[in-house]
């Protein structure tokens, strides 16, 4: 591997792979569900499948699953590619290194905040509302905006990760290749137990707590 070619940890790679093609197929599927039962806001045609609610709910399902460990591993091991005090300051430098740099840590940690809002509200959601028509509902509202926000993020992501590091960036995420010194007992190396940044503790609080009730609010949605 050259030099100048960015290497991705093994553990990164497994979790962020593993988390994007879920993301991927819940947004694929959550707007076919949109396009099935709603489409007020404009749709395409696409077949109708009756299965399609339940898809997106295995597909979210899984998500929550795998978002807690990648969750922590992006604040504990990856906090650095996430957005911290001076990063609000520096993304105002415009067309610097520095600035797009900032933007693109921001946008990761927009995804985490709508990944969270998105596992509440889609569990707070009952499988009847939507085939009776009732588009109504605060939770499923809240649950499109989630939606819309996580597709936002997703496009910022890739957009300002091609930005930033260019094609060799996004390569660097899906090689299977690893080096010597990456093996499983080192994928813990360099973890921080406490952040010095407030507004990375605060962000840690918000999704680590939004996680605990995805898995606990549903209980008493009765």
């Amino acid at each position: 591997m050259p030099p100048s070619s960015p290497y991705q940890p093994a553990l990164l790679r497994i979790l962020h792979g593993s988390v994007a093609v879920l993301t991927i197929l819940a947004l694929i599927s959550g707007f076919w569900v949109y396009n099935t039962y709603d489409g007020r806001w404009g749709s395409i045609g696409l077949p109708k499948l009756e299965s399609i609610q339940g898809i997106h709910g295995t597909f979210g399902l899984t998500f929550l699953l795998i978002l807690p460990i990648f969750a922590l591993y992006s604040f504990h091991l990856g906090f650095h590619r996430l957005g911290q005090e001076q990063s609000f300051k520096q993304v105002l430098q415009f067309n610097t290194p520095l600035g797009w740099i900032s933007t693109h840590r921001l946008a990761n940690t927009l995804m985490l905040l709508a990944s969270t809002g998105a596992v509440v509200t889609g569990r707070m959601m009952k499988e009847e509302w939507l085939p009776a028509g009732e588009t109504y509902h605060v939770w499923y509202l809240a649950h499109l905006i989630s939606w819309g926000v996580m597709f936002l993020s997703l496009a910022l992501h890739v957009l300002l990760g091609a930005k930033v590091g260019g094609v060799p960036l996004l390569l660097s995420i899906v090689k299977i290749k690893t080096r010597e010194q990456d093996s499983p007992r080192s994928w813990l190396r360099g973890i921080k137990a406490k952040h010095s940044s407030l507004a990375l503790t605060v962000t840690e609080v918000i999704v680590i707590g939004g996680i605990i009730a995805a898995f606990i609010l549903p209980v008493f949605n009765l």
